[in-house]
């Protein structure tokens, strides 16, 4: 509130000081003189054991105004949302590494997450008047940038990630930290770094997962940063990414977007309303898993991969080069030779001499009907990450996509983009990571408690 000229703040009132009194006692009482590390200390702590700043886990249940119905996407479900649900406008995701070998403040992690997610994706604080309403002399439980803002289709999906699960071929000695190794999904093995990637170790990997999906990019970023403040001491953060205007769509009544090279992305991408598509390409089925991994049946598998855009280098492109390297027109965005853009490419049509798709083009070599009909589900976002130190643009594509078996769909797309793709003049993957996404939370349930209790 701004105050008139020469006003001051009223002074608070000074009442006696009760050494034994509870952090929100009533009136008369005041909080302990705690030392600022004794503070910092209560606040990590509310992050790992189930109760933040005095709340218990009843009063963390609380709600506040419910959000318009056409904002907010249920929590829960036999589905995670923000996998098929209508790709939102801007995107938070982050990487985690678990820091700690303690499974119970692992799980007691995952549980406290759980009800904060849910809550956020109600528009509500991930504890009740978390922001503004506990104590003074406490740091607030919710960070408070969301206060006034709608849920804005807030989606919140978590994934687990091999280095969870202990030794794998590529990490033979690894430890079983959490004694979950036996439930790992054949799936779940580290990507291969593929012809012409530039992995960075930093922007690559880790143990666990959470995409933030939302129409506002205040909401998600609120949602990434209290998850990740509530992890203090469990989890850090390995690596996140920013991303705005999505790549793909999602639902048939999305139109589809265009990506920082100026051409329409994802234009034969998986729908929601194709639940056989889902179920054949998309959806983990009982057959995939033993026993011991069925906690996987129903979800998904989470590929991200970071994609610089030399965008210097393709601007100088003519237009007839871009096409070339696409296979699409880039105005209406329909493949070469055809005029609309949901016409099928026909790749045998030639121009007399040469294909007119040509043979190194990406929409050729990302076809379906050149990977045996192969289909992934796409879910990516541009992104304007600065500069680096010759000026250019770090921008590009963060690519996410979901499919029921990494190995035998998104590997042999890669593998063929890799080695013939044209459009590698013209990007760098640095930036790789593969998670396996668990089935939705039922009620009364937490985040990997299937995995957990298996």
């Amino acid at each position: 509130m701004v105050r008139p000229a020469g006003q001051r703040r009223a002074p608070r009132p000074v009442v006696p000081v009760n050494e034994n009194a509870a952090p929100d006692a009533p009136s008369g009482s005041r909080v302990p003189r705690f030392s600022r590390r004794a503070l910092l200390g209560a606040a990590a702590g509310a992050g790992v054991a189930g109760i933040a700043a005095g709340v218990t886990a009843t009063e963390i249940a609380g709600t506040r105004t419910p959000q318009p119905p056409s904002q907010v996407v249920a929590f829960r479900g036999d589905r995670q949302a923000g996998i098929i649900t209508a790709a939102q406008d801007r995107l938070h995701f982050a990487a985690f590494d678990v820091i700690t070998t303690d499974r119970s403040q692992l799980v007691a992690l995952l549980q406290q997450w759980t009800t904060a997610a849910e809550r956020m994706t109600r528009g509500e604080e991930t504890f009740e008047n978390g922001a503004v309403g506990l104590s003074d002399y406490r740091p607030p439980t919710d960070t408070g940038e969301a206060l006034g803002l709608a849920a804005s289709s807030l989606t919140l999906t978590i994934g687990f990630g091999p280095g969870l699960f202990g030794p794998d071929a590529e990490n033979p000695t690894r430890p079983d930290r959490f004694g979950i190794a036996a439930h790992r999904p054949a799936a779940l093995a580290p990507l291969p770094v593929f012809p012409l990637d530039e992995l960075e170790p930093a922007r690559s990997g880790g143990d666990i997962c959470i995409q933030a999906c939302a129409d506002d990019p205040q909401v998600a970023v609120h949602a990434i940063r209290n998850l990740a403040r509530m992890g203090f001491g469990v989890v850090s953060v390995r690596w996140s990414q920013l991303g705005f205007g999505r790549t793909s769509s999602t639902s048939v009544d999305q139109q589809t977007p265009r990506n920082m090279f100026g051409f329409k992305d994802g234009t034969a991408n998986l729908k929601a309303e194709e639940p056989e598509q889902l179920d054949t390409w998309v959806w983990v089925q009982p057959a995939d898993n033993p026993a011991a991994a069925q906690w996987m049946t129903g979800g998904s598998y989470l590929v991200a991969r970071r994609i610089r855009m030399h965008i210097e280098r393709w601007d100088r492109a003519s237009l007839f080069e871009q096409e070339r390297v696409i296979g699409r027109s880039k105005g209406e965005g329909a493949p070469l030779g055809q005029s609309g853009e949901f016409d099928a490419p026909n790749f045998d049509l030639t121009n007399g001499r040469s294909p007119v798709i040509a043979r190194d083009a990406h929409v050729r070599l990302a076809h379906a009907d050149n990977l045996d009909g192969v289909q992934i589900l796409r879910r990516g976002y541009n992104f304007t990450d600065g500069s680096d130190g010759f000026g250019h643009l770090d921008a590009g594509l963060f690519f996410i996509a979901f499919c029921r078996n990494p190995a035998d769909q998104f590997v042999p797309m890669q593998q063929a983009l890799a080695a013939k793709d044209a459009l590698g003049e013209y990007i760098t993957h640095n930036g790789s990571a593969l998670f396996a996404c668990p089935p939705g939370v039922a009620p009364g349930h937490w985040w990997g408690q299937t995995l957990f209790e298996s």
